[in-house]
């Protein structure tokens, strides 16, 4: 009998989202007061909610709400900023909604307490029925004021879900706003973001053999990149989006190639009898680094794209097992899967020091991918045999992202969208 297969696009918000929940914070957060927006009463209360999350789940953040606090200014004129070094808080953030029908607008302000000063102003333009987006916008600029890092509340990640079927989805950074892109009764694995987050390439059996898919987000119009027989997998984009790094066995052997995604051209990279796999780009696009196993042992190796005939250098030597690697957004390090003892964490390796920093503590800690911003890495782990995301910041912030079904692994993190 014939297997039936079954495969599904969709650009519908699904019922399993994941539900946000802190699991630490750092040792000396931001003391920050929000006062409640001004304005329309409902968009007020949303707005509050989701920029109060946002912050939240960065652990970065101690929120006071109005309650807390010991005069409630809606002006800047109204503000006694005594009332708020009483209470040891560094930052007041007020503001208020400006709505019509089908535009909202929201202006913010963001005062350093200590300084006795306003040191943000700020009017963000809603999208029509896009209000979650808008707070969005303002959390990432209210992060950006208080740290001096660009935040990631306005981006996506990327996941796999698995339950009756195996779900390609995408969601906002907080995990709402979910939307399949694929469904299948076969495996979908290895998502990977284009650089300007339009596109997302990623591995399907539906074939009967691993393939490589690159689709379009808005349209969801997609397409196989290499028509031929060979298991191909562990897509990579380069950062400027003309070609992807590829896992092939097109000799029986897996290795690393380079597709050019306008004329189709491959180049060979690898050629070594151990297994070359999980290719991934520096962020200038000049080195590429893979996981194999060519010492013994899965570990990492980088080669230069700007030399001709460049051996792999072997970068990450302790334990016998580091994999999964992805370079930090400013080439400071990498994070990576590593081998403690009898568990698999993440672990992060600044390239000036010669010891890594193990980043959690789970027994099976699996597929890490760092945040634009390079400060939060989210990946999958197994708790009670569910799968489900966590998230570490590089303050030592915890957060956990289980879905409402279904298991879930395999993130993937969007770049900036605006």
């Amino acid at each position: 009998m014939k297997k039936l297969f079954f495969l599904f696009l969709f650009s519908n918000i699904t019922s399993s989202e994941l539900i946000l929940e802190i699991t630490q914070g750092t040792e000396d957060p931001y003391r920050v007061a929000i006062v409640k927006f001004d304005g329309d009463m409902d968009i007020a209360n949303n707005l509050d909610q989701i920029i109060k999350n946002n912050l939240a789940r960065t652990g970065e953040f101690a929120i006071f709400d109005n309650k807390d606090l010991l005069s409630i200014p809606k002006d800047e004129n109204e503000i006694v900023f005594n009332d708020f070094k009483i209470l040891n808080i560094d930052y007041l953030i007020i503001g208020n909604v400006l709505s019509d029908k089908s535009n909202i607008t929201a202006e913010y302000k963001v005062f350093d307490i200590k300084r006795g000063s306003k040191v943000r102003s700020s009017t963000v333009y809603g999208i029509p029925n896009k209000n979650r987006q808008l707070a969005h916008y303002i959390s990432d600029g209210i992060y950006e004021e208080i740290t001096g890092i660009k935040g990631v509340a306005s981006t996506k990640v990327l996941y796999i879900t698995e339950d009756d079927y195996y779900k390609l989805v995408v969601a906002d950074a907080d995990g709402k706003n979910e939307q399949t892109l694929l469904e299948s009764t076969e495996p979908i694995i290895s998502p990977a973001w284009s650089p300007d987050s339009k596109k997302v390439a990623y591995v399907s059996f539906e074939t009967g053999m691993a393939k490589v898919f690159v689709q379009d987000i808005a349209s969801g119009k997609r397409e196989l990149v290499i028509q031929n027989s060979t298991q191909i997998s562990s897509p990579s984009w380069s950062p400027d989006g003309k070609f992807l790094s590829l896992t092939m066995y097109q000799d029986g052997n897996a290795e690393i190639y380079i597709l050019n995604l306008k004329n189709r051209n491959l180049t060979r990279l690898t050629k070594h009898y151990a297994i070359d796999t999980e290719s991934t780009w520096s962020p200038k696009g000049a080195k590429i680094m893979f996981t194999s196993g060519r010492s013994g042992s899965p570990q990492l190796y980088e080669i230069d794209l700007r030399k001709s005939n460049a051996t792999p250098k072997r970068i990450t030597f302790e334990g016998n097992y580091n994999a999964k690697g992805s370079y930090l957004p400013n080439n400071e390090g990498i994070v990576f899967v590593h081998r403690a003892d009898t568990s698999f964490q993440i672990a992060l390796k600044y390239f000036d020091e010669s010891f890594i920093r193990p980043l959690t503590t789970s027994q099976l800690d699996e597929s890490p991918s760092i945040s634009p911003n390079g400060n939060v890495i989210v990946y999958a782990i197994k708790d009670e045999g569910m799968g489900l995301l966590s998230g570490v910041t590089l303050s030592g912030a915890k957060f956990r992202l289980p879905a409402t079904e279904g298991a879930v692994r395999e993130p993937a993190w969007s770049g900036f969208l605006r």
